[in-house]
């Protein structure tokens, strides 16, 4: 599959690229727990849980940092190359622009098909250990969150929502209450609760109270609803759809068309999925021009402050159409593979320029 050159190139670049990695993995790992730490005090969260929710997070950023190491990675591997004259020995040697391009898209290849099976078999179980365990320090209780839903004891009551949103207009809600001695006492569905004021408020409700051999049913417009459930904690427990592997993403979206809801979100993160792959591509075929046309006369820190403003543009700039395609309903996979087939076209016509 390798030849000897392109084992060279291919070891040179994965060195880089994994050294890039790291770095920008402990970085964003740092300034999540800085952000854990905050909730330290609050109900039973203390540091080690802070930490250790901190750390079963730094898997998913693997993922989200690939294409941008891949061109950092690659600019530092190629360009110490460079700059040591052994990419002009080789294609002196009869090694072509078009050998050393194919060497750094096999090797690319490789370490996306590592990063895919890592993102997707480790990283969504790491997540969702970390989501478990921070919303049974923060809520005191035992709860369970998962994308079709959320469970939580409060007090004696069991409650059910079916869509947290944002934290402060959850959907979809049954509460259901017992007596002292564990019996079914009153079951309220709501179509959605508002906090107000320190308090929620319940909306579109459907009540049902059992008593002795009958059941008594009412409806009304709103109600308060005094519960131990923050807003601010909820927030903290919402399963986000990039959490999720791909597989679990495709059954959700269907799972919501039944249901007639938006899928718009988990649309977004399904695409960011399926284009992750072609956009490290992207990044990979940028970093040859970039390197071929400074040739030995641009130093390390050149090629990392281009790399670095390079891949902040291209994050940007798929994250703004992210938020575009959930703002304004625009077909997710055009705008989410949008960003990569600008910097793939950018990529061809500076390639066109390298002789």
């Amino acid at each position: 599959m390798f030849n000897r050159l392109e084992r060279y190139i291919g070891w040179t670049i994965v060195k880089a690229t994994t050294l890039t990695i790291l770095v920008l993995v402990i970085l964003l790992t740092f300034i999540n727990l800085v952000d854990e730490l905050d909730q330290v005090s609050r109900a039973n969260y203390r540091t080690i849980d802070a930490i250790a929710v901190a750390l079963l997070g730094s898997p998913r950023y693997l993922f989200e940092v690939f294409p941008v190491s891949a061109l950092l990675g690659s600019l530092l591997g190629l360009g110490g190359l460079a700059s040591h004259s052994e990419l002009v020995a080789m294609r002196a040697a009869g090694f072509s622009l078009r050998d050393i391009m194919l060497a750094v898209l096999k090797v690319g290849l490789v370490m996306m098909l590592g990063v895919m099976l890592f993102s997707e078999l480790v990283a969504p179980p790491a997540e969702q250990a970390a989501q478990s365990l921070r919303a049974e320090r923060l809520l005191g209780h035992q709860a369970l969150s998962s994308p079709y839903g959320f469970w939580a004891r409060d007090g004696s009551a069991y409650v059910s929502i079916g869509d947290l949103g944002d934290g402060r207009t959850p959907r979809n809600i049954s509460i259901y209450e017992f007596d002292e001695t564990n019996r079914l006492r009153l079951a309220t569905h709501a179509d959605r609760a508002e906090y107000r004021e320190g308090h929620w408020v319940l909306q579109q409700l459907a009540q049902s109270e059992f008593e002795q051999g009958r059941v008594r049913t009412r409806s009304l417009p709103e109600a308060r609803w005094d519960s131990l459930l923050d807003p601010a904690l909820l927030a903290k427990v919402v399963i986000r759809p990039t959490m999720l592997p791909i597989w679990e993403l495709s059954e959700y979206i269907d799972f919501l068309r039944r249901n007639a809801q938006s899928a718009i979100d988990y649309q977004v993160a399904f695409w960011l999925k399926v284009v992750n792959p072609f956009a490290t591509l992207a990044m990979l075929f940028l970093a040859v021009p970039f390197v071929l046309g400074a040739g030995r006369s641009a130093g390390t820190g050149q090629r990392v402050f281009l790399g670095a403003v390079v891949g902040a543009v291209f994050f940007l700039l798929t994250r703004a159409f992210s938020y575009v395609a959930v703002v304004y309903q625009i077909n997710p996979a055009f705008t989410v593979a949008f960003p990569a087939l600008i910097f793939f076209a950018l990529a061809v016509a500076m390639l066109r320029r390298v002789h």
